[in-house]
């Protein structure tokens, strides 16, 4: 009840006319940031920060935050439109918001899902956010290298459930993925590894430009590859708001999987450095342990739902440990945790108590942020979704400017370009082959936060492997997880060499 009577006081201090503008320009800037690769929200947040040195903190910190969290709604839109993911949590929206648009010809009901189920995910997240904002930033405390170190090896584990029944590709095509985040600079030790002498591969292989030829620029080789004049011909007639309505059927496929992923992403956000990437991916992996009415990669309402709920609801769990603990969850909340501490405010457990207007004024306006994005994204599908009607020969030439300045803007170099063709080619054959790069993106994407907590548990324990998986109940729990996923698989085939199970 009091943490009702402070939200109360926080939407006082946020519909205020100067707050309302900076969260609705905010919830603007974001939907554009978050649309255009190559950006993000961290570039984004960093370069608005100064923009924000005349405001007072608490308007200050309404629009950042507004623009962090709709930033996670802009990602959705090239992932669905063009099969170019925004940002890396949009990664796995792109999985079935590309199928639902272009092949099952329904790319109006795509946007409009992955819009509804960032509504639900990110009020599940607010809302737990409200009620267990600190209880729940001290559960983030509990998981340190040793517990960080089982749950990212468990999100490894689980990655074959992303390409169906059959774990061995999973496998390989994760250790490619584990093989290429690990070209670079050893930052434990400070030593090059698999730069082949080349200065450029010391920075390592950027995620953007990674991503964006692995998954947009392998789009453009597989559109240049059909024989068809025109995509128009696949999206006739008037696409409105009214026909881009889900139906009776449509929401109940929906909740089931935001609701799930809107829970879990939350708990994901308070993790130190999990961030929306890791819920996005973990909640889609999640979704493959339920049933979904259809085929999970090829449009599934299920899969978008599952994947876009987890990373809005980790972007709003991850103002919980950044406001209790002044411990920032991802880049973009270490560039936020700057921001306060260059305004005079020191995150922390009283913050709540001695500065309840600004804590309770940014929860609040995430609750307003969440509303203003939703309409302003329904609002502006009839536009998008015009994308899909222009010809390939018009809209190929335009998504490779897209990829290039995306993968230019990363790194300020043609090193980014580069990455971006060797990868695009590279998605380009796997796709060709039948392989989803999935797992390789998710493998590559966790890899660097394995290898640091490991690094740090292995320190933390002198070496002791036993000290890591057993070290606390959240160690053990983790592990048998572990241990069930690596085993299941065995056991089936020993039960299908035996007899007693039958062949799919």
């Amino acid at each position: 009840m009091q943490n009702l009577l402070m939200l109360a006081q926080g939407f006082q201090v946020v519909l205020t006319l100067e707050n309302f503008a900076v969260c609705l320009i905010g919830a603007i800037l974001g939907i554009i940031v978050g649309a255009m690769p190559g950006i993000g929200s961290l570039a984004g947040v960093a370069l608005l920060l100064p923009l924000t040195y005349k405001f007072n903190p608490t308007t200050a910190i309404i629009m950042l935050g507004a623009l962090y969290y709709s930033n996670m709604y802009g990602g959705a839109y090239s992932a669905i439109l063009l099969n170019i993911p925004g940002d890396s949590p949009a990664v796995m929206t792109a999985l079935d918001g590309y199928p639902m648009a272009s092949e099952r010809k329904r790319p109006g009901q795509a946007l409009f899902t992955a819009n509804m189920a960032s509504f639900v995910g990110g009020l599940i997240g607010m809302l737990i956010l409200t009620f267990m904002g600190p209880a729940l930033a001290d559960v983030g405390l509990h998981f340190g290298p040793e517990e960080m170190t089982v749950l990212l090896l468990v999100a490894m584990t689980s990655i074959g459930w992303l390409v169906g029944d059959n774990p061995t590709t999973g496998v390989v095509l994760s250790l490619v993925g584990i093989l290429v985040a690990s070209i670079g600079m050893d930052l434990q030790t400070g030593s090059p590894r698999f730069n082949f002498g080349n200065v450029y591969l010391l920075s390592g292989v950027k995620f953007i430009p990674f991503v964006i030829g692995t998954v947009g620029f392998a789009q453009v080789m597989r559109l240049m590859g059909e024989r068809e004049e025109s995509s128009s011909a696949k999206f006739e007639g008037k696409l409105t708001i009214k026909g881009s309505l889900l139906t009776a059927h449509d929401f109940r496929r929906l909740l089931p999987p935001a609701i799930r992923s809107g829970i879990m992403g939350t708990f994901i956000g308070v993790l130190p450095g999990a961030g929306a990437t890791t819920g996005a991916f973990l909640g889609y992996a999640m979704q493959k342990a339920f049933k979904s009415e259809e085929p999970l990669g090829s449009g599934a309402i299920e899969g978008i739902a599952a994947s876009e709920a987890a990373n809005n609801a980790a972007a709003a769990g991850s103002f919980g440990p950044l406001l209790a603990l002044g411990i920032p969850g991802s880049g973009t909340g270490a560039v936020l945790l700057g921001g306060l501490m260059m305004w005079g405010l020191n995150p922390g457990p009283l913050l709540f108590t001695n500065e309840p207007e600004f804590a309770w004024g940014l929860i609040a306006s995430l609750f307003l942020a969440n509303i203003l994005t939703l309409c302003i994204a329904l609002g502006i599908i009839p536009i998008l979704i015009k994308i899909l009607g222009v010809p390939i020969k018009v809209i190929v030439p335009v998504i490779v400017v897209v990829c290039i300045v995306g993968s230019y803007s990363d790194t300020y170099s043609y090193y980014g370009v580069i990455i971006m063709g060797v990868a695009g080619v590279c998605g380009y054959l796997l796709d060709r082959s039948g392989y989803a790069t999935a797992p390789m993106l998710l493998a590559f994407v966790l890899a660097p936060l394995l290898e640091n907590n490991l690094v740090q548990a292995f320190i933390i324990t002198g070496g002791r492997v036993t000290g890591i998986f057993f070290k606390s109940g959240i160690s053990i729990t983790f592990t048998l997880i572990l241990l069930a996923l690596v085993s299941t698989p065995i056991i089936k085939f020993i039960l299908r060499k035996a007899g007693v199970l039958k062949k799919n």
